[in-house]
């Protein structure tokens, strides 16, 4: 605002030097003294942030406008209006307040100096209204933008809170499944472990006395043994996950962390019998996606990533694309040089493309 009325003094002294030279006949040391001291208040008003000092050079421009129009060139009196509006807008609130007090002088100059400076009052007081609304919206701009930086921390705060409870929930789920575990050995493991146990026992207390009651005894214990070690066995089964929900699980995972992280939105496409990955290969595939998607955000400034992985008749394609920037000429960073290392370990390869957007294809053959 300050540099604005800066400008707007300097077109108005512009043309008021413009008069006092074409007056050939007036001492210019003067004027060019009154100019200076006037622009060096008008400099000092604009850099100085006390309220005081704003005030104590706003007065000081106005008497000494006042005193130049009088002494030195009657045209000095239009830069009256905008020193008068800095001087008045710390004391009146109203900005028709305000130009109704820079109406003032005209009751004392003449018919044609009085209309130039009505208009220039004028032309002062709607620059500065303008500038001045502007200002306002522009304090409006960052308070709002101030709300949105607090609702971003706020809402940071309960995606924090948010996984920190999903972790205590996944620590006592695990709990509780360890207790039910523990509870199903003791109640039907540990039972029939302990009844072939007591069979055995007194098999071997008959086996001198009557061998055929021992017989008995003992193929009842192979029984509930051979029952007890069923038992077991559909235990584990039913605890144990399939290696391929336990590599699907954990890159759906990251892909949701990533995206809630960097508010990007990454759909995650499965095709195909995802039964015949292997372990090893899930665990590329994690790690190339993972490198994939950070590389996305670092470089290609994406603003949507998409993830597919197609299990096909003879080789396994995973793919992360993105609709970025790309590039032209590919340069072979540590990243992908690291993707291609981890493929070529389990006999795959790695394909980049940045034509259009940025994609990185994974390719692993299918172990029969």
């Amino acid at each position: 605002m300050e540099l604005l009325l800066l400008f707007y003094k300097l077109i108005v002294w512009g043309y008021t030097a413009f008069d006092y030279i074409s007056s050939e006949q007036r001492e210019g040391s003067w004027f060019v003294l009154s100019s200076l001291i006037y622009f060096c208040l008008s400099l000092f008003a604009s850099i100085v942030r006390n309220v005081r000092w704003k005030k104590g050079a706003a007065l000081c421009s106005v008497v000494l406008v006042i005193l130049s129009s009088v002494y030195v060139e009657p045209l000095f009196v239009l830069l009256l209006p905008f020193n008068g509006y800095e001087l008045a807008s710390f004391y009146i609130p109203r900005l028709w307040g305000i130009w109704a007090a820079l109406l003032v002088p005209v009751v004392w100059l003449d018919p044609s100096a009085g209309k130039l400076y009505g208009f220039v009052a004028l032309f002062s007081f709607v620059s500065v209204t303008a500038v001045k609304r502007h200002i306002e919206r522009m304090e409006q701009q960052e308070d709002r933008l101030d709300q949105m930086r607090h609702d971003l921390h706020r809402l940071t705060r309960r995606i924090s809170e948010y996984h920190q409870y999903i972790k205590q929930s996944e620590y006592t789920l695990q709990l509780e499944e360890r207790n039910r575990l523990s509870q199903r050995i003791h109640d039907q493991i540990g039972h029939s472990l302990a009844g072939a146990l007591i069979q055995m026992e007194a098999a071997k207390r008959l086996m001198d006395g009557d061998r055929d009651k021992a017989k008995q005894l003992l193929e009842n214990a192979i029984h509930i043994s051979k029952e007890g070690m069923e038992q077991i066995r559909m235990t584990l089964k039913q605890i144990k996950p399939p290696l391929e929900q336990i590599g699907l699980n954990r890159v759906k995972l990251f892909i949701e962390e990533f995206s809630a992280q960097h508010h990007l939105p990454v759909p995650l496409v499965c095709k195909g019998d995802l039964d015949v990955i292997t372990p090893i290969q899930w665990k590329v595939i994690y790690e190339n996606i993972a490198e994939a998607l950070t590389n996305a955000v670092k470089y290609a400034e994406a603003t949507a990533i998409a993830v597919e992985i197609h299990v096909l008749n003879r080789i396994i394609k995973v793919e992360v694309k993105d609709n970025g920037k790309g590039a032209a000429k590919i340069k072979k960073g540590l990243g992908i040089i690291g993707m291609e290392e981890r493929a070529a370990s389990v006999h795959g390869t790695v394909i980049v493309d940045g034509t259009n957007g940025f994609s990185v294809t994974t390719l692993l053959p299918i172990h029969e």
